[in-house]
């Protein structure tokens, strides 16, 4: 029965509404005011999905992000206009004007958000809006790339709606630099429900094409109620705990405002401006202002700190450095024995050129004396309002000064001023006149300026010009590496200083957080106890700061450049920290290891979630590198050791490794010790499946040396489609059993050659190598190594023997197959012998055919009740220019398998899946359903019929447009007449239109030739695919996955592959067909059922319509039945299916 299209559209929105299809809640059900709250109430996250952000990253302290590569994370287009937002990726429109590739994974193939698309009649504003968000803390910032592609915008905005007020977080009408650039806004804090929106307005006629990517809420959850609080910090009302320095500091850290309320806090004195100066009566150049109906400035604050709204005071300047504003305390009581403290938000911004300054003024019997100097804060600081604090002990009456200036274009600003309840006023102090403005420290000047002298007027430069000689050097051209000046004063304090020098050679702290940049000596840093150069002098040193921002502590040059494309940096950095041990399943912190800090990736101790999971507990923590978080511009990330001792002359190390993805790139280990170059010791390249494997590495130290080493782990991506991870890493005395696997790229596995060193490992890379074949196995390329034998007659006399012996194996607790690759030369070597070696020596292979161009597979059933070795014996044949080569050595349970087949349990049975050049360089990969995957995958096997049970997979999802596809090879094969292939595929694509590729190829020194191929959408279910090949020359199989149009989430699995040598195919009979195994998820059979319901309701009342009008006979009044599109599906591959499955095309 064919379905009338017109019904299509109530049927999806039937199947939507249905309880099979419908969205299933997780069995926490969190409060209303704690869904979309930054915290995670419910096991898994689920009450912060689709908030603006995908739950919780499992990564510590990770932001609350949306990357949009799965969906919009419940943002929502609120346009009014054709100028819209919608969820895009430039895979899509090659050749429309958004961004080439997404911020997330730098492709073609990434989603993100865009607006501007197609172009516009009039000016028009496209609004994206988040859910509703419930409270923000007080450090909560928002950050967030965007991507402006024409000129045609006029400008951006991103606000934030709770209650009845709209704050302006940011704005910018240009002009816009070229490709993705970073926004960070603080929120401040939020209580009750909030919006965020983010708009673009276009100009008139233009496209006005905007993008935006990775949307992220850092520090936003409010501190959650504890039991009991550590040693020190304060319980509040609500049972949260906060750190003794966030009480009474002007921000409601417990989310209740008891930190603030507290009975200590009465007796500080806070002004917040909002009715006048409050005890800093003595101002010059400051003006109490606000933000709304403020000055029209595009540096002006958009909210004041103490009320976090537009409508609230704060104290503002424009002051230039010729006349800073002053603001003055009254005169206090000396605080001895107890500090005074001062803590201060402020706001620089607008201008490199701002500067606020705390100054002390004493005054002594006699005379006041000279202010000195408590704080400096110079530069850029961002549109934030800022904490700091002063703490200050004073045996005499004092004043606190704060002077503020700016640049061109810049403001400062000042709210909440809050004196503890040690700074007591002076009684009666008279009114008196304000304090001459203080003049900075001669050693605080940062920038070179003209000498004080009346002989030199100041007005000769224009403002932000340098003067020198007869020069006024523009600020363009300071620290431009180039030296205008005759004495070189525009090339100082440009960055080059070994921080002697109490300018810090113009290096500015710029940290807005817990952490700073301060300038040390080193007599009193404690440790190091020199600088840099074995002296006691200076350098910069991260300590403690009071803000309360971003954690991470920055130090900025002034503004430099341009330079030439061979500019380096060189510095010297020191890190203070305690040896720990190697050992670690990482379950309470990185024990001994810590990530490199010279590359943009790095290493994550991570918690087992969703896709992760740990090797340890299967719920525990381990060590993960994802490209994508955050997106490295880099190669690679390193995992490194502290300098550790060495407890043996050798020692086992041994770890699990997870490689995953269909672009993995390489995981190495490497060992450094001082003086000597950097070893490898271990190496694994793409994927290696979805579950974990073990490895171990010898390591060899120098006898009668207590030289340190150092272990490194150094993960070189290959693209961002892929994971590594590392768990429960061992050392232990003693070397290690030989290895179960061997591919020889960074050492020979500990095979011996028996004293005469015939076997060389050896790789190809110059092209000039003696003998040998011109790449290896494991990688394809001349760069790869392997294990060559020379057997000429000088080096071999025919008859004689080259033996290849490896270490010792643990004994077999069951039966085992070692698989190796062989390569023979095209003239005859000679023959290769396999022998095992446990109490005595047996043969049991040996391999004497002619050669050829390719590598080839060897395979052995071993059983072994002893610890044994293996020995490779090349028997030479004494013929000129003939070698035997080795590489790829696997020792794994269970027989070995016939040639070209594999039911995927416990490997991939010499089946190639490297990636094939020209191709993407894409992977097939292993896997199976009880593994937690990033991916889509079939939810069992076929062999097993559980999701226990492995199969082979590629997700063609992070295939694009081009025709770019993943093939997975059979070891060569003979030439044969006549042989039959059988094989049992899977497919999955949701998206009707989509549709996957699987093809198989047979590939020889010809080319390649296609005998077979399926399309599939959603096919919930194993089908069984078979094809007879033949070819009159030695081949390969090739089985191919690709896409039939867009770009498209899907898996392509094979399972049970079968080649019958020299047999042919049996047609399958329709029950056969009809016994493959259905595999369809619950929510995919409840769906598939309800449709059929329907349609044989439909078609009921169909028929008893058609009955009544009598146009049409009934079913069981025709004979004959024209051909028509209805529930038949014909298979290339001879398969029936079941109604249910064929319903879903």
């Amino acid at each position: 029965m064919s379905l009338p299209g017109h019904l299509l559209p109530a049927l999806v929105l039937l199947l939507a509404r249905s309880p099979g299809w419908a969205w299933v809640p997780s069995r926490c059900r969190a409060p209303r005011e704690a869904v979309c709250n930054f915290v995670c109430d419910c096991r898994g996250c689920p009450d912060e999905a689709q908030c603006g952000y995908h739950g919780a990253s499992p990564t510590l302290g990770a932001p609350f992000a949306c990357d949009f590569e799965q969906d919009s994370c419940g943002w929502r287009d609120i346009s009014t206009s054709g100028y819209s937002w919608l969820r895009d990726r430039a895979g899509a429109a090659p050749e429309g004007p958004g961004p080439r590739s997404d911020h997330t994974l730098g492709t073609d193939l990434g989603w993100y958000a865009a607006a501007g698309t197609h172009r516009g009649r009039q000016a028009a504003t496209a609004a994206l809006r988040s859910p509703t968000l419930h409270e923000a803390a007080p450090s909560c910032e928002l950050s967030l790339w965007y991507h402006v592609a024409s000129g045609g915008v006029a400008e951006l905005r991103l606000e934030l709606t709770h209650g009845a007020e709209t704050l302006t977080l940011w704005q910018s009408s240009g002009p816009w630099v070229p490709g993705w650039q970073e926004l960070v806004v603080p929120t401040g804090r939020i209580q009750g429900d909030f919006r965020v929106t983010f708009s673009a307005t276009r100009n008139a006629t233009r496209r006005g094409a905007v993008a935006l990517d990775d949307v992220a809420f850092w520090s936003c959850g409010l501190p959650t109620p504890q039991a009991h609080c550590p040693l020190g910090h304060h319980h509040c009302q609500n049972k949260a705990c906060v750190e003794p320095h966030q009480l009474c500091d002007g921000e409601d850290n417990c989310g209740d405002r008891s930190d603030e309320d507290m009975p200590t806090c009465n007796h500080h004195t806070a002004t917040d401006f909002e009715r006048g100066l409050g005890l800093w009566n003595h101002s010059e150049g400051w003006a109490r202002n606000r933000s709304a109906g403020g000055l029209q400035h595009p540096a002006w604050p958009h909210r004041d700190h103490s009320r976090n709204s537009a409508q609230g005071s704060f104290l503002v300047s424009v002051a230039e450095p010729s006349a800073p504003a002053i603001l003055s305390s009254p005169e206090f009581q000396a605080s001895a024995p107890r500090n005074c403290s001062l803590t201060f938000y402020h706001y620089l911004h607008g201008s490199e050129a701002g500067c606020l300054q705390v100054f002390l003024q004493t005054r002594s019997p006699g005379a006041p004396q000279a202010a000195v100097l408590l704080r400096r804060r110079h530069g850029e600081l961002g549109a934030a309002w800022v904490r700091d604090r002063v703490d200050i002990q004073s045996k005499h009456p004092f004043r606190i000064l704060l002077a503020g200036q700016t640049g061109p274009g810049g403001v400062v600003g000042l709210d909440d001023l809050i004196l503890s309840d040690h700074c007591k006023p002076v009684p009666g102090e008279p009114a008196g006149r304000p304090p001459a403005p203080p003049r900075p420290p001669r050693e605080e000047k940062h920038r070179p300026r003209p000498p004080l002298s009346s002989l030199q007027p100041w007005n000769f430069c224009e403002p932000g010009h340098l003067f020198c000689g007869d020069l006024c050097v523009p600020p363009e051209q300071l620290c431009d590496f180039q030296q205008q000046c005759p004495g070189g004063e525009d090339e100082q304090e440009c960055g080059t200083t070994d921080f002697e020098s109490p300018s810090a050679g113009g290096w500015e702290d710029a940290s807005v957080g817990r952490l700073q940049w301060v300038r040390l000596p080193a007599q009193d840093s404690g440790s190091p106890g020199t600088d840099a150069s074995g002296a006691a002098g200076h350098f910069l040193s991260v300590q403690r700061a009071w803000g309360q921002l971003a954690e991470q502590a920055r130090v900025l040059t002034p503004t430099l450049g341009p330079s030439g494309p061979r500019c380096e940096l060189h510095m010297a950095y020191y890190f203070q920290s305690h040896p720990q041990e190697i050992s670690c399943n990482f379950e309470r912190g990185t024990c001994g290891w810590h990530t490199g800090h010279l590359t943009d990736a790095h290493w994550h101790r991570v918690e087992s979630r969703g896709p992760g999971y740990d090797h340890t507990t299967g719920q525990g923590h381990f060590m993960l590198l994802d490209p994508t978080e955050p997106p490295a511009q880099g190669p690679g990330a390193h995992l490194l050791t502290w300098p550790q001792t060495p407890a043996a002359a050798q020692e086992c190390l041994s770890f699990w490794y997870h490689l995953y993805g269909p672009q993995t790139g390489t995981l190495r280990l490497a060992m450094r010790r001082e003086g000597e170059r950097e070893r490898h010791l271990w190496s694994r390249s793409g994927t290696h499946g979805n579950r974990w494997h073990e490895a171990r590495a010898t390591l060899h130290h120098p006898q009668d040396s207590s030289a340190k080493y150092q272990l490194l782990f150094e993960g070189l991506r290959d693209g961002y489609h892929g994971t590594m991870a590392l768990d429960d890493v061992a050392v232990r005395p003693g070397p290690c059993w030989a290895p179960k696997r061997c591919s020889f790229e960074d050492s020979a596995c500990g095979f011996s050659t028996g004293g005469r060193g015939l076997w060389t490992r050896q790789a190809n890379a110059t092209g000039q190598a003696a003998w040998g074949p011109p790449a290896d196995h494991t990688t394809e390329t001349a760069q790869g190594h392997y294990m060559v034998v020379d057997m000429s007659p000088q080096a071999l006399p025919r008859g004689h023997v080259a033996s290849l012996i490896s270490e010792e194996h643990r004994p077999l607790a069951q039966a085992a197959c070692l698989t190796f690759w062989y390569h023979l030369s095209l003239r005859n070597p000679g023959t290769l012998r396999v022998h095992v070696e446990e109490a005595e020596r047996r043969q049991v292979l040996s391999i004497s055919t002619h050669g050829g161009f390719a590598w080839r597979l060897g395979s052995v059933d071993l059983q072994a009740e002893q610890a044994w070795r293996v020995v490779f014996e090349a028997v030479a044949a004494g013929v000129e220019r003939s070698y035997i080569a080795l590489d790829d050595l696997l020792l794994q349970d269970g027989p070995c398998p016939r040639p070209a087949s594999c039911d995927f349990e416990a490997s991939l049975c010499g089946w190639n899946h490297l990636p094939w050049p020209g191709l993407g360089g894409y992977s097939w990969d292993w896997s199976s359903g009880a593994t937690p995957s990033r991916y889509l995958q079939p939810p069992v096997d076929h062999t097993l019929g559980t999701e226990a049970g492995h199969f082979a997979l590629f997700e063609t999802g992070v295939l694009g447009p081009g025709g770019r596809a993943a093939w997975l090879r059979s070891q060569p094969l003979p030439a044969t007449e006549a042989s039959c292939l059988r094989f049992w595929y899977h497919m999955g694509f949701p998206e009707h239109f989509y549709k996957g590729e699987l093809r198989v190829l047979l590939s020889s020194a010809r080319g390649q030739l296609a005998v077979w191929g399926a399309g599939g959408r959603l096919r919930h279910q194993w089908l069984e695919g078979q094809v007879e090949v033949a070819s009159t020359e030695e081949f390969q199989i090739v089985f191919e996955a690709t896409l039939g149009g867009q770009p498209a989430l899907g898996p392509i699995a094979l399972d049970d592959v079968e080649y019958l040598a020299g047999q042919r195919c049996q047609l399958p009979t329709p029950s056969q067909g009809d016994t493959a195994v259905a595999t369809s998820v619950p929510a995919a059979v409840g769906g598939t059922l309800l449709l059929l319901v329907l349609l044989v309701l439909l078609g009921l009342a169909g028929r008893r319509w058609l009955q009544k009008k009598g146009g049409c006979p009934s079913w069981g009044e025709t004979d004959a039945v024209a051909p028509s599109f209805d529930n038949i599906l014909f298979n290339a591959d001879h398969v029936t299916l079941p109604a249910s499955v064929t319903n879903d095309q």
